[in-house]
C-alpha cells in the first residue's frame, strides 16, 4: 500500500471514528468546564473584539480559454477575426484589517492571485473595492488596501516570547 493511500486510509478511519464518537455521546452532554481542576479559558471575549477586524474577500478574474496555439497567433488572427473566448472565475477567502488609518488588510497571496477585481466585505456588512498594494507567492501574503473609514484594525503579535504549547490565538489584540 502507497503512502498517500495509507493516509487517505487512515484519514477515512479517523472522522470515521470522530463521527462514532460523537453519535454515541448522550444529545445533553456538556463540554468539560476545567483539565486537570483548571477552568477552561474563554475565547468569547477575545473574540468578540477581534471579529470586527476580520474581512471577507471576493475576487473576480477574467481567464483566457486555452485554444488550439495557431488561433493564439497574432499573425494568423490578423487575417481571422476569431474571437477569443474567456470566461470568469470567482474566489472567495479572508483577511485581517492591520491598519486602520491606511486601509490596509493582510490576506493570503492564493486569494487574490491574477484578480481583475477585488472586493472586501466588512463585519458591518460594507463591501468596499480593494487595491492590491503587494503579494508574494513564495510567503503567501498579500496586502490590500481599501477605504479607510470607521474601521478597526487588529495588531500583528511578537512571537519571541511564546513556547510550544501557548495558546497563541488569546495573544490577538486591537488597536
Amino acid at each position: 500500500m502507497s503512502k498517500g493511500s495509507c493516509q487517505s486510509l487512515g484519514r477515512r478511519v479517523l472522522g470515521a471514528l470522530l463521527v462514532a464518537l460523537a453519535l454515541a455521546a448522550p444529545a445533553d452532554a456538556a463540554l468539560p468546564l476545567a483539565v486537570d481542576k483548571e477552568p477552561l479559558p474563554s475565547l468569547a471575549p477575545m473574540l468578540e473584539r477581534v471579529t470586527p477586524a476580520v474581512v471577507n474577500i471576493s475576487t473576480v478574474t477574467q481567464i483566457e480559454e486555452k485554444t488550439h496555439p495557431l488561433l493564439r497567433d497574432p499573425f494568423f488572427r490578423y487575417f481571422f477575426d476569431l474571437p477569443r473566448k474567456r470566461r470568469e472565475s470567482q474566489s472567495l477567502g479572508s483577511g485581517v484589517i492591520v491598519d486602520a488609518e491606511k486601509g490596509l488588510v493582510l490576506t493570503n497571496h492564493h486569494v487574490i492571485d491574477q484578480a481583475d477585481a477585488i472586493d472586501v466585505r466588512l463585519r458591518d456588512g460594507r463591501e468596499l473595492n480593494a487595491e492590491l498594494v503587494g503579494s508574494d507567492s513564495e510567503t503567501d501574503i498579500a496586502v490590500l488596501r481599501i477605504p479607510a473609514q470607521d474601521l478597526t484594525a487588529i495588531a500583528l503579535g511578537d512571537s519571541e516570547g511564546l513556547r510550544v504549547g501557548d495558546f497563541v490565538v488569546g495573544r490577538a489584540a486591537l488597536t
